[in-house]
Parts: structure tokens; C-alpha cells; sequence
């Protein structure tokens, strides 16, 4: 692909729009790949703002970038005008610290974490782990507050913890949140296998009835966050809620994490994502409403239209 004239100046325009820009698939609120979730997670951890460009709003830019800085693969991170790289690169540079360097923010907090890990589980992670010498195993929380061991050569800059016999390997991000982890061996009536505690991560989104979302309507205390589309909300709406929109998104993330936030739908499923996605962002008063709109038609005020699956 040759890059034209325009193309080149629009991109060129999108890096000069502050010091750090990520191109990225989706938003930071909404990522719509891995490894550009990935990739604000860390960049979320250390600064308050950057810009980022949706590849996929735009074609022209989605394969112009690749030409340009000619490198193949979305999301990629700018910073005072050069490409730093992708979602590897920027990782690397995140648990070696030297993003912190590059970015003039305070040097991350390299505490190892206070993990146990039961008599049970150990001496099943011991066997797992036999004919496996020189090989390190990795523990890795992600953004999502989800975990996961891996077997793989240490690179260098991990956080190591010895807990019963064995040592365990995190990266930056990782051992932040694994911080108070309690791993043990469970046997259940579906199986056996390892079992992980997080204390560090927020608490499960509370499914909220309509009768306990009107009790807390009537006393102000909860937050309500409509997500549905313009087209839906014209056939059946609270005035109460607010759109979801980027302005909405942009004020919730400044409030306090204690925030009570309830969110609603058609009946219940989108909400689900939406609260969950703010759980993961560290807020631990989330609901979703059970039900959504229909349920609060049908329940609460027959005024309200019910309507059937939008399509």
C-alpha cells in the first residue's frame, strides 16, 4: 500500500494532538481487541489522560498507520511524536519501568505481593511443575481480574515471591493486584483443581431488581446509566437515567470508586457489560439492573411501553 498525501498529513496531524497517542481498535472505555485492552490498562495505570485514535472508525487511518510507521499490528503507542511500539513493546517497557522513565512519572512501586499458597495446591503445583527445571512459573492477574499460571524462562524483570517451596514470577501489573492472593487445591462435585482468591479486586456486580432500583431512585442513591441506543430510548425511557455516551463515560470515571452506579437496558444483558466493565475499572458499588426497562414496565410503571427485542 502507498501511503497518499492526505492520509499521511491526517496522521501525522492525529500524533502532533498531544504528547502521547495510541492507535488502538475501540476506545479506552470500550477496547475492542485484546491487545489494545491490554495496552490502556497499562497506560491507564500511570497517566490520567492521553489520546487515543479508533483504527476502526476510520479505514484510511486503520491501514495508513501500518504504512506509515511501518509496523504491522494495531494497537500502536506514540509518544512526543515517535513510535514507541505495540502491545509487547509496551509492556516490556512498563515492567522494566522504563515507560515511567520515558513518560516523566514516579517509578512504580516493585513491592512483591503477600501470596499463600496451601500445602494442597503446592504439591500439586510441584508436580505439574516436575521435568520442568530452568523454567520459571509465571502468575498473571489481567485487567479483568482474571488468573492464570503459565511455565515460561524468566525475562528479567519480574517481581518474585517465594510462598511454601516455590516461586512465583509476576509482572508489574500482576503483583499489584495479586497482593493477599490465597491459592489452594479444591475438590468439588465438578471437578478438582486450583483455587484462586483476590482480595485486591472489586466486589462482583450486584444484580439489582427493579423494586430495590426504584427504593434507590427515591432516595438519590444510585447513579443511573441508560445504555441503549437513541432509537430504543424513543420507544421506552427514564427520565432519571443518563445516556451513555462519552461525556457520561468521562464523568463517571472522575467520580470516586465507592460510587453507587446502576446500569439498564432493553432486559438486562448489554447492562451486564456496561457494569461490568466499570467494576473492572475499580468501582465497587455496581449493579445491573435485572430485567431492564421491560421488567420496570411490567412491574413498576405499566405507563412505560414494553417493546420487544430490538434488532
Amino acid at each position: 500500500m502507498t501511503l497518499n498525501d492526505s492520509t499521511r498529513e491526517k496522521i501525522e496531524n492525529l500524533i502532533q494532538q498531544s504528547r502521547v497517542v495510541l492507535f488502538m481498535k475501540g476506545t479506552p472505555q470500550a477496547p475492542m481487541c485484546g491487545f489494545s485492552s491490554k495496552t490502556v490498562g497499562l497506560l491507564g495505570s500511570i497517566l490520567k489522560d492521553y489520546t487515543s485514535v479508533d483504527v476502526l472508525e476510520d479505514q484510511e487511518v486503520r491501514e495508513g498507520i501500518k504504512v506509515f510507521s511501518n509496523w504491522p499490528t494495531i494497537p500502536q503507542l506514540y509518544i512526543d511524536g515517535e513510535l514507541v511500539g505495540g502491545c509487547d513493546i509496551v509492556t516490556a517497557m512498563f515492567n522494566s519501568s522504563e515507560l515511567h522513565d520515558m513518560l516523566g512519572v514516579e517509578a512504580p512501586d516493585r513491592t512483591p505481593p503477600e501470596v499463600t499458597i496451601t500445602d494442597a495446591a503446592a504439591e500439586k503445583i510441584l508436580e505439574a511443575m516436575a521435568g520442568h527445571e530452568g523454567i520459571g512459573l509465571h502468575f498473571a492477574v489481567d485487567a479483568g481480574w482474571q488468573s492464570q499460571f503459565n511455565l515460561a524462562p524468566a525475562e528479567g524483570h519480574e517481581i518474585k515471591v517465594d510462598a511454601n517451596g516455590i516461586t512465583l514470577l509476576f509482572d508489574l501489573a500482576s503483583a499489584q493486584r495479586a497482593n493477599g492472593a490465597i491459592i489452594d487445591w479444591a475438590e468439588t462435585m465438578q471437578g478438582e483443581g486450583l483455587t484462586i482468591n483476590l482480595p485486591q479486586a472489586p466486589k462482583p456486580v450486584n444484580q439489582l431488581s427493579v423494586t430495590g432500583l426504584k427504593a434507590n431512585l427515591d432516595d438519590n442513591s444510585v447513579i443511573l446509566i441508560d445504555v441503549r441506543g437513541s432509537e430504543e430510548r424513543a420507544l421506552a425511557s427514564l427520565d432519571v437515567a443518563r445516556l451513555m455516551d462519552t461525556a457520561t463515560m468521562q464523568e463517571i470515571e472522575a467520580m470516586p470508586k465507592d460510587t453507587a452506579l446502576a446500569f439498564i437496558c432493553h432486559t438486562g444483558g448489554r447492562s451486564q457489560v456496561a457494569a461490568e466493565h466499570f467494576r473492572k475499572q475499580g468501582f465497587s458499588n455496581v449493579s445491573n439492573v435485572v430485567g431492564g426497562i421491560d421488567a420496570w414496565s411490567k412491574e413498576i410503571d405499566p405507563s412505560i411501553p414494553v417493546y420487544k427485542d430490538f434488532k
